[in-house]
């Protein structure tokens, strides 16, 4: 029998996040999330309201989503309980977190120009996502407590860069997933993808009935 039980987070598995910005003296920032989901050329991300990633994408409404795979684990571990926020938020300074205004050279990874945005993308990322932010929304508007300590932002997708290795053979624009090997974050802990454990009936339908009118838009911006 299923027992009720009352974890203190609910981060079942989602993929990891590395997110570029730029600061105000034009500086750049990096920082790792795990809460995001995707629909068509449009990301929900899930964010602190009071973090340096915050405020770039607030002020510049733009970011790159990078997107590890598991040989960057590492690169993203260096950036835990790192913050770009000097002072440190009380919050994060009650975790751990200390001030690092280079998070490029902590992690240890390269930063490239982008082509629609001025964020930079992270060049050992086999995926990046050049991204405009729509909308904000803030998180659990019921709660007086929390409401507005956590936002959800709508980012819409206006480039994509993958690496060769990654896409399927012989086509241009799929990403095949027995090549891609996201990172994955689950409780807290760092966990790859094992192969693929059974047929997927919605693998029949045309990868292109998904398209959505944000990919002719991208093509033309």
């Amino acid at each position: 029998m299923h027992k009720i039980v009352q974890p203190a987070i609910l981060y079942f598995g989602t993929p990891v996040i590395l997110i570029s910005t730029i600061n105000q003296d034009g500086s750049y920032n990096l920082a790792p999330i795990s809460s995001a989901f995707w629909l068509g050329w449009r990301c929900m991300i899930g964010i602190s309201a009071f973090s340096k990633t915050t405020e770039n994408i607030i002020r510049t409404r733009e970011c790159v989503l990078n997107l590890p795979s598991e040989e960057q684990v590492a690169s993203v571990n260096y950036l835990a309980r790192t913050t770009g926020s000097n002072p440190v938020p009380e919050g994060k300074r009650l975790k751990g977190y200390r001030y690092e205004p280079d998070k490029f050279d902590v992690a240890g990874v390269t930063a490239t120009t982008a082509t629609k945005v001025k964020a930079p993308l992270v060049q050992e990322c086999p995926v990046q996502l050049e991204a405009k932010l729509i909308a904000i929304h803030k998180l659990a508007a019921d709660d007086v407590l929390q409401n507005g300590r956590i936002l959800t932002m709508e980012l819409k997708i206006v480039c994509v860069h993958t690496a060769p290795s990654i896409l399927m053979d012989g086509c241009t624009n799929r990403i095949d997933p027995d090549k891609w090997r996201p990172l994955i974050m689950s409780f807290q802990k760092f966990y790859g993808l094992s192969n693929q454990i059974h047929y997927s009936t919605l693998a029949e339908i045309p990868e292109n009935l998904y398209t959505t009118p944000d990919i002719e838009e991208a093509k033309m911006v």
